[in-house]
């Protein structure tokens, strides 16, 4: 017996829009949106909608945007929706005043194989920790972070030197698809689900922040190639450069490759070879593809030699 959805929808970045699209698309009904605040961003600190309030505007679809998620205004217009099911990607933690909601739940989309990479990063710590399996899972919502009853799951393969952009655009679309996939079930009454084992050891997504988001030069070339390439574009992976003088520049690099030798160098020490800029590790060098220089635009390692000298002793740190 195929069931009647109504769907609330909840979501705020670029990687919401692609699923609330599929949505869309494949005809489901959806009464209603739930995003993010507007907020002040750019030199102006104009307000910005949401990418996906502005997608759902476009779309003539109602939009709700609470600063508190349990406050009585906001649960009072979102049962007036009267939706049966809500779809949560990318969103806040909801408490169960809503979570608990409609009569078929709330299910959230994942980027990852859970119960591995449970947390906020989960694409970026699969690179990081240089994972060559990754994924998207749906599950329904409880009390706890990420660690609802899974209703599918589907499982990609990493490239070799993929970054976080890359695979955050591909599993957009994967996990898109499977909350498509997720909807049939449950409209089908056949979302047969299966709890999390939990082992205690699981890999967490831990928030990207300022320390851990900084790399370490005693590490080995191929952790720190993987570090570089989980936070590319976004955050990125960032190092200060001591250039002589008491002249120190922050440096965010985007791209770079191994190069396993021995060498004699301390770790983070540079050295510049046939216009290639090549750092020192705990077992070779990492050379850097491109970078940024603090105040200066993003740019190939080829024009950065051209405008920027290095000093005999620089070194990263």
């Amino acid at each position: 017996m195929n069931r009647e959805l109504r769907i609330v929808f909840m979501g705020t970045p670029d990687f919401a829009v692609e699923t609330l699209k599929y949505i869309l698309d494949n005809n489901y009904n959806v009464v209603g949106v739930v995003t993010a605040p507007d907020r002040p961003a750019g030199r102006g600190r104009k307000l910005q909608q949401s990418a996906v309030k502005k997608f759902a505007i476009e779309k003539g679809l109602e939009v709700l945007q609470p600063t508190n998620l349990k406050e009585e205004g906001f649960i009072k217009s979102l049962g007036a929706l009267q939706a049966n099911l809500q779809v949560v990607v990318a969103f806040r933690m909801l408490p169960k005043v809503v979570w608990d909601m409609p009569d078929f739940g709330t299910f959230n989309l994942h980027a990852s194989l859970l119960p591995a990479y449970r947390g906020a990063a989960p694409i970026n710590w699969a690179l990081i920790n240089g994972e060559t399996q990754t994924g998207v899972t749906t599950f329904f919502i409880d009390d706890k972070i990420d660690t609802g009853e899974i209703i599918a799951q589907r499982n990609i393969s990493i490239g070799a030197d993929e970054n976080a952009g890359h695979l955050h655009d591909r599993l957009m679309v994967e996990g898109a698809d499977l909350v498509v996939e997720t909807l049939e079930l449950i409209a089908d009454d056949k979302a047969n689900t299966t709890k999390q084992p939990h082992s205690g050891v699981e890999k967490t997504a831990y928030k990207l922040n300022k320390d851990n988001t900084k790399i370490n030069w005693n590490a080995p070339s191929k952790d720190i190639h993987n570090l570089i390439r989980g936070l590319s574009p976004y955050p990125s992976a960032w190092t200060i450069l001591d250039n002589g003088d008491n002249d120190q520049v922050n440096i965010k690099i985007y791209d770079s490759y191994v190069e396993l030798k021995e060498q004699s160098l301390k770790p983070g020490e540079v050295f510049i070879e046939d216009k290639q800029l090549k750092v020192a590790s705990s077992d070779g060098f990492v050379v850097l593809n491109e970078i940024q220089l603090a105040g200066k635009r993003r740019m190939a390692i080829k024009d950065v030699l051209n405008g920027f000298s290095f000093n005999s002793e620089a070194k990263m740190r």
